[in-house]
């Protein structure tokens, strides 16, 4: 009787551990956009550029938000872009795209409230891809770009009209 509750329990318990050590076949693939406000309007407008060779990474925090327990750094391309994959299914943590610098001289403060994203990397949440979408990130200008007054002043009449 022993030897079969032995073999059952090797049987039950064995796909489990092989599931546990192999590596994800499809990564997760996390994507954003890092940007420049030369406005300092706090969100992207008609005068943001996207900043080539910015550094991102995707940090997981333990369920607590005490310990990081998983780094992974990307740079951004020619376009502002940021591609970073990750391998582990990480269901137990609170994961965040991050700015960690930015390479334009004039656009190095990180704007409040746009200096992370959070991204759910799990496949236990009903998501059908691998491909998570991070919200833009940003820094800006020491001081405000000319020409600014009259680009937020067309955010305010759209505002005012709504």
């Amino acid at each position: 009787m022993a030897t079969k509750v032995a073999l059952l329990m090797f049987l039950c318990v064995l796909p489990a551990m092989v599931a546990a050590i192999r590596p994800a076949k499809n990564p997760f693939c996390v994507q954003g956009r890092v940007y420049c406000d030369p406005c300092r309007a706090g969100f992207e407008t008609s005068a943001t550029t996207y900043i080539a060779g910015a550094e991102v990474v995707v940090e997981c925090m333990d369920k607590t938000g005490t310990e990081v327990v998983y780094t992974k750094k990307g740079r951004t391309d020619s376009t502002g872009s940021y591609t970073i994959y990750v391998d582990e299914d990480h269901a137990d943590q609170i994961c965040d795209a991050k700015l960690v610098s930015s390479p334009h001289h004039r656009c190095k403060v990180v704007t409040p409230g746009r200096e992370q994203a959070r991204v759910a990397l799990t496949r236990q949440n009903g998501i059908a891809s691998d491909t998570r979408f991070a919200n833009a990130m940003g820094f800006m200008t020491e001081d405000v770009a000319a020409g600014c007054a009259e680009i937020l002043k067309q955010y305010q009449e759209f505002d005012n009209e709504n």
